[in-house]
């Protein structure tokens, strides 16, 4: 969370790719912190900004992102994920938790663009490609598709770091260089069975919905 308050040099990059980019008529937004069974698709028409973490500095709790929605696009991603065949429910009050609008605050500051948030399904890696591949379509159509996360996600090691200073582990390296060669050369088989087949993938990630 405190990213939206401090983001140093990945929250220029954010701004800088954001830059770069055509306007897109829809943000669809997915965030580690909304996991479901079925894969739901939210309908709010202004989604309210979720302040889902505790004890941290007030200024957070008062930080609002007041995107509107986009109903009517969010119906075209229904019925994407339906024409792929894939289950779908809709949450008409749907807000934003603190994985979508963090880093769209950081992204569009201006929240001027619509958004629809999107739930991860629970089903680990296939489950998560499968999705990819539903929503792809909808990108020639001029939506944008954010999913935020973390390539290495072990909290319990990050308190440890910063109470007591030290370098990151060495996994956090040796984890993200794997990734990084796999997507390359587009290796989906590995990626998909990225805790059996990459180095300390369980310790880079306890559970799962970060990466995904």
């Amino acid at each position: 969370p405190n990213f939206a308050l401090q983001a140093g040099a990945a929250g220029q990059v954010l701004a800088e790719v954001a830059r770069s980019l055509a306007t897109p008529r829809a943000i669809i937004v997915v965030s580690a912190h909304w996991a479901t069974t079925t894969t739901t698709v939210g309908f709010a028409e202004r989604p309210a900004t979720i302040h889902d973490f505790h004890g941290f500095p007030a200024a957070l709790y008062a930080l609002r992102y007041p995107a509107s929605g986009a109903p009517a696009a969010a119906a075209e991603v229904v019925e994407s994920l339906r024409s792929a065949g894939l289950p779908v429910e809709q949450d008409p009050a749907r807000g934003l938790d603190h994985g979508a609008w963090i880093p769209l605050r950081r992204m569009f500051p201006d929240a001027d663009l619509p958004v629809i948030p999107l739930s991860l399904p629970r089903g680990g890696p296939a489950a998560a490609y499968r999705l990819g591949q539903a929503l792809a379509p909808l990108l020639t159509r001029n939506f944008l598709l954010l999913a935020s996360g973390n390539l290495t996600h072990n909290l319990a090691d990050y308190q440890r770091i910063a109470q007591r200073g030290g370098p990151a582990p060495a996994y956090v390296q040796a984890f993200t260089d794997c990734l990084a060669e796999r997507l390359v050369a587009r290796d989906i088989d590995s990626l998909l069975d990225y805790r059996r087949l990459a180095p300390d993938a369980t310790t880079a990630h306890p559970s799962d919905e970060h990466l995904l």
